[in-house]
C-alpha cells in the first residue's frame, strides 16, 4: 500500500469513526429512553466495537505512514484518546453488563473525534517529522500510558457524573464492595440470637439509610445459641420524599461500583506515566521536574484522584461525596490534557491559539 492510499484510508477512517460514534450515541440514548427494545443494547455495543476498530486501524495506518508511534501531535493524540475511551467502555460494559455506560461515554468519544476531524486545521492533521526531543522510545512508553490513564479516568468520572444524575444529588447509602470502611445501605434484615429483643427502628436513621431500617437489639438472656432472621418494615410515609425506587437505586450502585473500579485502573496508569515522563525529561532536558504547566496540572490531577481513592478506601466515603470529587476530576483531566496544551506556553504545548 503506497503513501497516497494510506492518507486516503486515514481520511476515510476518521470520518467513519465520527459517523459510527454519532449513530452509536443515538442508539444508547434511545436504549435509555425506550428500555423495552431488546436489540438496542447489542447494537450500541457493536457500534462502539466498530468505532474502536476504525480508530485502531487509523492509528496503525498513521504509524506505517509516518514511521513512528502516532502520538506526536494533537490530531493523533485525540484519536488515541477516543480509542482508549471506547476500549475502557467495552471493558466496563462487559464487566458490569450495564448498557448505561454508553449513554455517558459515547457522546464524549463522538465529540473528541468530531473535534479532531472537523475542527482542527488540515495542517495540524498531517503527519510531520518528529522533533529531536521526541525521537525516543519514551514517546511510546510515556505518552501512551498517560493517554490510557486519561481515558480510564474520564470514563470513571463520567460514570460518577451519571451517578449524581441518577440519584438526583441525594446523599444515599450504598451496599457493595466499591468502598472501604464506610457504612452501607442495609437491606432491612439483621441476624439475631434467639431470645434477643428487637426495638423499633428510628425514623431518622431510616431516612438517612434510604428507607431501610437499622436495628438496636438488647440481649434478653444471652443463652441462645441459634439465630433467627427478622425483618422490620420502614415507615414509608416518613421517608418517601428521600428514597429512590429500587430500580434507580440498583442502577446507582452499579454506576458507583464501575466508576470506582475504572478510576482504580486509571490511577496507577497515571502514576506510571508521570514517573516515566520524569525519567524522559531528565534524559531530554537534564531535569526530572521543571514545573512546566503540563507537569503541574498532571500533579494536580494525581492529587485529585488520590483524594478520591483515599476518601473511599481509608475514610469509607461512598455515594455523593466521592462522586463530586470524581466529577471535578473530569474537568481537571481535560485541563491537564488539552487546556494547558492549547492555552499555555510550555514544553508540552501544541501552540498558543488564543
Amino acid at each position: 500500500m503506497n503513501f497516497v492510499n494510506l492518507v486516503v484510508l486515514q481520511n476515510w477512517l476518521d470520518n467513519a469513526s465520527f459517523a459510527v460514534l454519532f449513530i452509536t450515541m443515538l442508539v444508547y440514548w434511545s436504549g435509555a429512553a425506550f428500555g423495552n427494545l431488546p436489540f438496542l443494547p447489542a447494537l450500541g455495543t457493536a457500534g462502539m466495537a466498530i468505532a474502536n476498530l476504525c480508530m485502531a486501524t487509523l492509528l496503525g495506518a498513521r504509524w506505517i505512514e509516518a514511521g513512528y508511534f502516532p502520538l506526536s501531535n494533537l490530531y493523533e493524540s485525540l484519536f488515541f484518546l477516543a480509542w482508549g475511551i471506547t476500549t475502557v467502555h467495552l471493558i466496563a460494559e462487559n464487566t458490569s453488563r450495564s448498557r448505561l455506560v454508553g449513554v455517558a461515554t459515547a457522546p464524549v468519544a463522538m465529540g473528541i473525534t468530531a473535534f479532531a476531524t472537523l475542527t482542527l486545521p488540515s495542517e495540524m492533521q498531517k503527519a510531520e517529522p518528529l522533533v529531536p526531543a521526541l525521537k525516543s522510545n519514551w514517546l511510546m512508553m510515556h505518552v501512551s500510558v498517560m493517554m490510557l490513564s486519561y481515558s480510564a479516568l474520564m470514563v470513571g468520572s463520567l460514570l460518577a457524573i451519571a451517578f449524581l444524575v441518577v440519584t438526583k444529588g441525594q446523599d444515599i447509602q450504598l451496599q457493595g464492595s466499591s468502598f472501604g470502611a464506610g457504612g452501607y445501605r442495609s437491606n432491612g434484615y439483621r441476624l439475631h440470637k434467639a431470645g434477643e429483643l428487637v426495638t423499633e427502628p428510628d425514623v431518622n436513621s431510616i431516612a438517612d439509610n434510604n428507607g431501610y431500617g437499622r436495628y438496636k437489639g438488647s440481649n434478653n438472656n444471652g443463652n441462645g445459641s441459634s439465630a433467627v432472621l427478622n425483618i422490620v418494615a420502614a415507615d414509608t410515609q416518613a421517608v418517601t420524599a428521600s428514597t429512590l425506587s429500587p430500580q434507580r437505586l440498583s442502577l446507582a450502585e452499579t454506576l458507583d461500583n464501575i466508576s470506582y473500579r475504572v478510576i482504580g485502573l486509571g490511577f496507577p496508569l497515571l502514576t506510571i506515566g508521570i514517573i516515566a515522563g520524569a525519567v524522559w525529561a531528565n534524559e531530554a532536558w537534564g531535569s526530572y521536574w521543571s514545573w512546566d504547566p503540563k507537569e503541574t496540572w498532571a500533579l494536580i490531577t494525581w492529587l485529585v484522584f488520590t483524594a478520591y481513592l483515599h476518601s473511599r478506601i481509608t475514610r469509607g466515603w461512598q455515594g455523593r461525596r466521592p462522586a463530586i470529587l470524581a466529577a471535578s476530576g473530569f474537568v481537571v483531566v481535560w485541563i491537564c490534557y488539552l487546556g494547558v496544551n492549547l492555552l499555555g506556553k510550555g514544553l508540552h504545548s501544541y501552540g498558543w491559539f488564543f
